[in-house]
């Protein structure tokens, strides 16, 4: 093994548990075993939060602008550790080193956010009748849990430790047993930046973990990101268990590609959309909508994947079970009729023959009711489905279950404005293959993207992570009663 076993991080330090199962934490790019990742029981997850609740009562009382401070030095140690990050990212995920750099960058964007959340949270204050004033104020709900997916070992998690921890709330992080190492070194660097033992803890593990933390009495909100299968599964238990719940599901997104969009930009968007990290990310283009004529544009879209080469530009998928999925939904497709313009099945590396890479792949003449245009694919597939109409193109993408994001390529301000009110999606492009927004904007998708209420960054965030106290202060009894006192 290149790295030491895996151990979860509870009260501030790495603790052994030897009765735990381990697994193997396989590189997606070579193959090699990287470490083994144990697979806790209830015990475990009981001493972590057991640990946060300790920290809570002191960290919850911390000034928050005295809380974000914390997030400032660890706003540094990214920066200052930012190759370290990026390749532990690429070596347990298998996306490109340039990708796993725009993670960690990421997350440097989502601490800054994290760091003005005094200036965001400062409450209201009214005299609502002489001598009489209202207040709000947002408090942390206590001890909090986040359930992060295998596809952004660092960014996720980031999605949801700064803006809870900041926001004077304890957490227990359960990251995916396929990429468990960087968030054990993000522990080591919140811990570097000062952050009080017990306030952030790691407990690894699989179904057992995730079902233990909807269950336990004394976690009060739960985040999952993942498959929809799953995000409802956890959603229904935790909701179950009186618990706040915001579970990210899977997608299905469609670009929309008009005949007058500029065809060199509308190629790469379209091509790097559907390619980033190798498929693996719920932004991903795995389905594009061609309105009209737009075989020219098809074409270009070709020439940019063609240069998309496994290996250099495009990382690993991360698993053997993932390759083989993916190849079949492109092999299904073919014999149900559809035509393969670029092929990515069957690939090989150079020098890491047992990496687990597939080749982006064009599939052009996709019918709506084909698995690869209804089924989320999470490899760099993109299946083109032809129609005549805006209309049409909306009926598609609106029938689909999901609803995290849409995108069109026109110059035609009318047609986008069009797309954007009709579309049934949460986040929406215009000329943008991935419609991310940036912080403080929130992410969060619609419909089986997404269950729960709110989203998961920015602004939005803050009513998840906090509930609202009111007061009504009166001092003076000379004012008298009337009533609104």
């Amino acid at each position: 093994m290149k790295y030491k076993a895996v151990r979860n991080f509870i009260g501030g330090k790495f603790t052994d548990n030897q009765m735990a199962g381990k697994l193997d934490v396989i590189s997606p790019l070579d193959g090699n075993r990287l470490s083994q990742v144990p697979m806790s029981s209830v015990v475990e997850l009981n001493e972590a939060v057991k640990s946060a609740m300790d920290a809570f009562p002191a960290w919850s009382k911390t000034p928050i602008k005295e809380r974000v401070q914390v997030f400032f030095r660890y706003k540094t140690l990214l920066e200052k550790n930012l190759q370290e990050l990026a390749e532990l990212c690429s070596e347990e995920n298998g996306k490109t080193l340039g990708e796993s750099v725009a993670e960690i960058e990421k997350c440097i964007e989502l601490t800054e956010f994290a760091c003005s959340l005094p200036q965001l949270i400062t409450g209201e204050l009214l005299e609502v009748s002489r001598g009489v004033e209202c207040r709000t104020e947002h408090v942390p709900l206590g001890v909090v849990a986040s359930i992060v997916p295998f596809n952004f070992p660092s960014m996720v998690p980031n999605w949801t430790l700064p803006n809870a921890i900041a926001l004077g709330n304890c957490m227990i992080m359960k990251p995916s047993e396929k990429v468990p190492l960087s968030v054990g070194r993000l522990a080591l660097l919140l811990k570097e930046a000062g952050l009080p033992d017990g306030v952030f803890n790691v407990v690894h593990g699989g179904v057992e973990i995730v079902e233990a933390i909807c269950d336990h009495p004394d976690i009060q909100a739960v985040s999952f990101v993942g498959s929809t299968k799953v995000a409802k599964i956890v959603y229904q238990r935790a909701t179950s268990n009186y618990k706040r719940c915001l579970a990210l599901g899977g997608a299905k997104n469609h670009l929309m590609v008009l005949p007058d969009a500029i065809p060199g930009m509308t190629a790469q968007n379209v091509a790097a959309s559907m390619s980033g990290c190798a498929g693996q990310r719920c932004m991903a283009a795995s389905a594009m909508i061609g309105v009209g004529n737009v075989d020219s544009i098809i074409d270009k879209i070709c020439e940019e994947a063609r240069k998309i080469i496994p290996g250099k530009n495009l990382g690993a998928v991360i698993s053997k079970e993932s390759q083989q999925r993916i190849e079949k939904y492109i092999t299904e497709a073919e014999q149900q009729g559809a035509t393969i313009l670029v092929d990515g099945r069957n690939t090989k590396v150079a020098g890491k023959e047992n990496g687990t890479y597939v080749g982006p792949t064009v599939i052009d003449h996709v019918t709506p009711q084909m698995s690869v245009a209804t089924e989320e694919i999470f490899g760099p597939v993109i299946s083109i489905i032809r129609t005549k109409t805006i209309d049409e193109a909306l009926a598609i993408e609106n029938a689909n279950p999901y609803g995290n994001a849409a995108s069109v390529f026109t110059q035609n301000g009318g047609a986008a404005r069009y797309i954007i009110d009709h579309a049934s999606a949460g986040m929406i492009g215009v000329n943008v293959g991935v419609p991310v927004p940036r912080e403080p904007f929130s992410f969060g998708g619609w419909n089986d993207s997404k269950f729960g209420v709110g989203d998961i960054t920015g602004k939005s965030s803050i009513e998840f992570w906090t509930k609202l106290k009111k007061s009504t202060i009166k001092w003076n009894a000379e004012a008298g009663v009337n009533w609104m006192s």
